[in-house]
């Protein structure tokens, strides 16, 4: 990423400016604080710029895997639909066959049921419809009304939409590395304003929240999941 690039060349600049400066600038010990906040910064950057990278492929992979199913959950939504549309228009060429006492069409009409629709239709007839006037106004109305598109359509939308969820949650851990990522800048920045100062107190105090910060910041990575 650029934030890891730029991070990585400034943080070299700041340590060769620290052996070129013309003089020391306060006690060793601050020298070595500093040194070692240079170098965690600049591997803990490539590491959040890494793992930022790794979390927005992945996001964009639950995305395109949300968008397919989606898809896939719609063809078979269609398709559950024509079915249904194709069980209530023979039922009905049925009764009305059944209804003028022509049996031979109607038994014809009969055998083109679809088997989930025959299923639901036998439980209906021994309500006995044609005489009973609280029957389910037909098959399609019975519990037993199964359609085994529907029912997969449904799963695959709910699947789709497992998926975009976790896309979410994928980008917004990645946007999480890359935060943490603005945090180690501002250490630098810090680092390198501690190098320009000759008082020795002010020197200290940006070392110190320096240093408070890249401690926030390590156990930001270090709770964070990894990709």
């Amino acid at each position: 990423m650029p934030e890891t690039t730029s991070n990585i060349e400034f943080a070299q600049k700041l340590h060769e400016s620290s052996h070129h400066g013309g003089g020391p600038h306060g006690k060793a010990w601050i020298e070595v604080a500093e040194a070692f906040v240079l170098a965690a910064v600049a591997v803990l950057t490539a590491w959040s710029g890494y793992q930022a990278a790794r979390w927005d492929g992945r996001s964009s992979a639950s995305y395109a895997l949300a968008s397919a199913t989606t898809i896939e959950a719609q063809e078979q939504q269609t398709l559950a639909g024509q079915e249904h549309i194709y069980d209530v228009t023979t039922f009905n060429s049925w009764i009305e066959a059944s209804l003028r006492g022509e049996h031979a069409i109607a038994a014809e009409f009969e055998r083109r049921f679809r088997p989930e629709y025959a299923a639901a239709y036998g439980d209906w007839l021994k309500t006995d419809p044609l005489h009973n006037p609280k029957a389910p106004a037909g098959p399609s109305f019975m519990p037993e009304y199964r359609n085994a598109r529907l029912q997969k359509a449904r799963l695959l939308a709910s699947e789709a939409h497992r998926r975009y969820l976790s896309g979410v949650a994928e980008r917004a851990t990645g946007d999480e590395y890359v935060r943490i990522t603005v945090v180690l800048a501002t250490v630098l920045l810090l680092t390198a304003l501690s190098q320009r100062f000759k008082i020795h107190a002010a020197r200290v105090g940006l070392v110190v929240v320096a240093a408070a910060l890249l401690m926030i910041a390590m156990s930001w990575i270090a709770t964070f999941p990894r990709a």
